[in-house]
């Protein structure tokens, strides 16, 4: 018996706070939704999640189209969304359309490692893509194309945020594809800044401060805080003030005994956080407002 293809680690961006913006980069989106690895070979085509589970069942619409493409094998990387009416993904209705309407989920293609009997890994990924456009084309129904663009990374990232697009990834139209974290791909992804509830503050030796922030009554994540001395000490007054008991829906990992619970309702930060993550990643705490008995009073914000 033929031997099967086998999944392949994906290759991984590493995060950046700014696009390069050197013209020896081709940028993409950086569609929001779950990393996904189409294989085809003598037994049918399969779909993979990141990690190497066999996701098929769940993407049986896009395995189904990945079938009737026009090859005998190969391995392509890429992402499968729920694309709004206008194209944009909608992350919130992946689990909903996976359980009910596949049909409506889409699959972004973007690399491609396999094809007919030869490993295309060791190629430029600018060839790479070529390849993978003369197989998926014209790539406008379940199964899309990621489209690129050489150079303007400022301006790409500018058009990416305008669009409440979840961020862009940069490559080296030279790089191979090699399985694991790189630097020849980079992902730079969009902030959003926004009020919370704070709930707490957790303080652990030898590191900065984090808060417990809440969002319409649900735990949203802990971001750091960060502050100049002089804001703290102001913070640290207010909670005094409205200390209070643990509130209800805090995660048993996050509620220990060195949180400083504050009433709720009673401090609101001022965080920034990266877009679209259902808990806040990367978050930080700029400034915070205590709530007066007539109005929100702003006490201390860094612009």
């Amino acid at each position: 018996m033929r031997d099967r293809l086998k999944f392949i680690k994906p290759m991984e961006p590493a995060q950046v706070e700014e696009p390069p913006v050197s013209d020896d980069w081709i940028h993409e989106i950086k569609y929001d939704g779950f990393r996904t690895q189409l294989i085809l070979d003598w037994t049918g085509a399969r779909a993979f999640t990141k990690t190497g589970h066999d996701w098929s069942k769940r993407y049986w619409p896009i395995v189904a189209a990945a079938e009737k493409l026009p090859a005998k094998a190969f391995i392509i990387d890429g992402e499968v969304i729920a694309p709004d009416p206008d194209g944009r993904p909608n992350f919130h209705a992946m689990h909903s359309r996976m359980a009910w309407n596949a049909e409506q989920l889409a699959f972004v293609a973007f690399d491609i490692m396999h094809l007919d009997g030869r490993d295309l890994r060791a190629l430029p990924v600018i060839e790479r893509k070529a390849m993978l456009w003369d197989l998926v084309k014209p790539a406008d129904g379940i199964i899309q194309y990621s489209q690129h663009v050489d150079g303007g990374g400022a301006e790409f990232f500018a058009a990416v945020e305008k669009m409440g697009l979840e961020g862009m990834v940069s490559k080296r139209p030279s790089s191979p594809y090699k399985s694991g974290k790189t630097e020849a791909w980079l992902k730079t992804k969009c902030w959003e800044v926004g009020d919370f509830d704070l709930l707490g503050i957790k303080r652990t030796p030898g590191k900065p401060p984090v808060g417990i922030v809440a969002r319409d009554g649900k735990y949203a994540g802990s971001p750091t805080i960060t502050l100049s001395k002089q804001m703290r000490d102001r913070l640290q007054q207010l909670i005094q003030k409205a200390r209070a008991g643990q509130p209800a829906g805090v995660p048993r990992a996050i509620a220990d005994p060195s949180v400083e619970w504050i009433k709720p309702g009673m401090i609101t930060a001022d965080v920034r956080y990266l877009r679209n993550e259902p808990k806040l990643r990367h978050g930080t705490v700029r400034g915070f407002r205590e709530k007066d008995v007539n109005a929100l009073v702003k006490i201390a914000k860094i612009p």
